[in-house]
Parts: structure tokens; sequence; C-alpha cells
């Protein structure tokens, strides 16, 4: 069992439990990514136990020395190309672009959502009931 240290953020103070033999945290992200996660690592330091027992083979150093052992050859430019028994077509698209400016796709969050008990305020002198089009109040001095 592993507990989370208490953020500043008041985040924190949880428990995880983790079972070192069959690869599995609580938090779920080592069966996720198959890495191990913070917990696993906390517990490892705290023994004195290696870390790359527990990290797959595919991502050891060997591995990736295999991977680039091999020569990698260039694409060669067309003219070098052999030649195919079929036709390459392209069918450009016949989407028109749409007029005006695109929407966003933004997700909204809760800094999005105004409380309704406030009215507006003006972007300019920040006064309630009017907006920057229509505000008399003299801006501020740039100094």
């Amino acid at each position: 069992m592993v507990k989370s240290p208490i953020r500043v953020s008041g985040i924190g103070n949880n428990v995880y439990t983790l079972r070192l033999n069959n690869k599995f945290c609580s938090c779920g992200k080592w069966q996720t990514y198959t890495l191990p996660c913070s917990h696993v690592l906390a517990v490892c330091r705290e023994n004195g136990s290696r870390t790359d027992a527990y990290v797959p083979e595919i991502y050891s150093r060997q591995t990736y020395i295999k991977t680039y052992k091999v020569n990698f050859h260039p694409v060669l430019s067309e003219n070098f190309w052999r030649d195919v028994p079929f036709n390459l077509t392209f069918y450009p698209s016949n989407i028109e672009k749409e007029r005006g400016r695109k929407q966003g796709k933004r997700f909204q969050g809760e800094m999005d959502y105004r409380n309704s008990d406030s009215p507006p305020r003006c972007g300019r002198c920040r006064m309630p009931g009017h907006n920057k089009k229509n505000c008399n109040n003299p801006g501020p001095s740039n100094v």
C-alpha cells in the first residue's frame, strides 16, 4: 500500500494498492501504459530494488539498439520508382471553403459561465450596466 502526500493545493492523501508480482496498481496507470507508475517507483526506491525489472523488454536499451542497428535507406525521387500495373488518380475535393470565421471547438469550463446574479460590466471602466461600445466614462490615461 502506498499513500500519496498531501500537496499545497489540498489534493493527495490517497491510498493505492500495489501488487508487484502481478504488475498491478490501483491507480490503473501501470496496466494502461505498461510502464511502472510513480507509486511503483516510490516502492522500489524505498525497498532499494531495481525498477528495470518492471519495465517491458520492448522499452529496454538492448531493444532500442537492435531497432536502429539496421541500415535505413532513403526514399529516392519519383524518377527511380518502378512503374505500377495500375493508374494512380487523384480526385480533388469538391468541397468549397465555407465563408466566415471558423467556429471554435473549445470545451467550455467552469470559468466560462458567469454568475447570473451579477450584471455584465464594461470592458473599459468595469462599471455595470453598459458595455465598451456605449461607455461615456473616460478611459484610463496613457501615461
